[in-house]
């Protein structure tokens, strides 16, 4: 269904490198987000409230917290893909990365209300009404949320997307949460213990690690983590194809956020070929960097006259091979 919906409703979709379509993609999981977990959050305190449940209560709260999420995915994709400016030479692709810190202290913070309400229902616990239409849409509800984390997977994926993915998790744990709502109800009508607590206090517990997690993945990227060990290897494999390139070293990246990589580094050539076929060749290599990687790369050149010694006997070698 999510590939129907992008197809039809973000217009040249396919191209995910382009800053309006990735940013198209953002709004519309946003949008789908706080259609669904409004709906989600109106169901569950209704039936909460109605069966006198603390756990769906707070299950209902861990889907409002989910949609606010869903707001700051919107407002995260608009402030992300801001062209360069005089202040922000690199872009604002790092809002992202704000927006879902953001998200995180929201969860958090409901996480820990939600606690203190489960400590309260387990030390005074009040029965549960057993209420077979309540089961049945908390099921339609897990439904819902495997596939919200089915899309946001998909998207997140599709335009590299750190909250499109955080969300999935979150969408995950959600289908865990409620699934434990459902057991505890059934379990609460044939054992004398508070597990409608319990419950709540797992789900509490699972929303405040939820918020940790991503918060500690924002501030990761925030603080600019070393990139992949494979992207050194790919950008070492298209130097090493260059003929004139003896070696590399120096390689830096700095991540501006999804899709906004810039990078140096320094590559020894032999001294004696001129400045116009260094610069020649150089800038094919970055521009090839660019096209296969997306990292706007910059390379300083070194000369070396061991290169050159080095070619002239391997000239002389090839001659004598003759």
């Amino acid at each position: 269904m999510i590939k129907f919906l992008i197809k039809h409703l973000i217009p040249n979709h396919e191209n995910t490198a382009n800053v309006s379509v990735r940013e198209k993609y953002g709004v519309l999981s946003g949008i789908l987000g706080i259609i669904c977990n409004v709906l989600l959050f109106t169901i569950k305190l209704i039936i909460g409230l109605i069966v006198n449940s603390i756990a769906i209560i707070s299950d209902a709260f861990n889907n409002l917290t989910d949609s606010a999420t869903s707001i700051i995915t919107i407002i995260g994709a608009k402030l992300s893909n801001r062209p360069p400016d005089k202040e922000h030479p690199f872009g604002h692709g790092r809002y992202e990365y704000i927006a879902s810190l953001v998200v995180a202290f929201l969860i958090f913070a409901v996480g820990w209300q939600l606690l203190g309400s489960s400590f309260k229902k387990i030390f005074n616990p009040e029965p549960i009404e057993f209420n077979l239409i309540a089961i049945v849409i908390l099921v339609i509800s897990i439904l819902i949320k495997v596939w919200m984390y089915s899309y946001n997977r998909y998207i997140g994926k599709t335009i590299n997307s750190g909250l499109n993915m955080a969300a999935a998790k979150d969408s995950l744990n959600d289908v865990i949460a409620t699934s434990g709502v459902i057991l505890g109800i059934i379990i609460g009508v044939y054992v004398n213990l508070p597990i409608d607590g319990i419950i709540g206090f797992i789900i509490s517990l699972l929303i405040i690690y939820t918020g940790f997690i991503t918060a500690k993945d924002s501030v990761y990227f925030l603080l600019g983590p070393s990139p992949e060990p494979e992207i050194f290897e790919k950008i070492e494999n298209i130097i090493a194809k260059c003929h004139i390139v003896s070696n590399c070293h120096d390689l830096r990246i700095h991540d501006y956020g999804p899709g906004k990589q810039f990078a140096s580094m320094h590559v020894v050539v032999p001294a004696h070929i001129s400045v116009e076929e260094a610069h020649s060749l150089i800038h094919q290599l970055e521009e090839k960097i660019k096209l296969e990687l997306g990292i706007d790369m910059v390379i300083h050149i070194d000369p070396s006259k061991d290169i050159d010694e080095r070619l002239k006997q391997n000239e002389g070698i090839e001659k004598g091979d003759e």
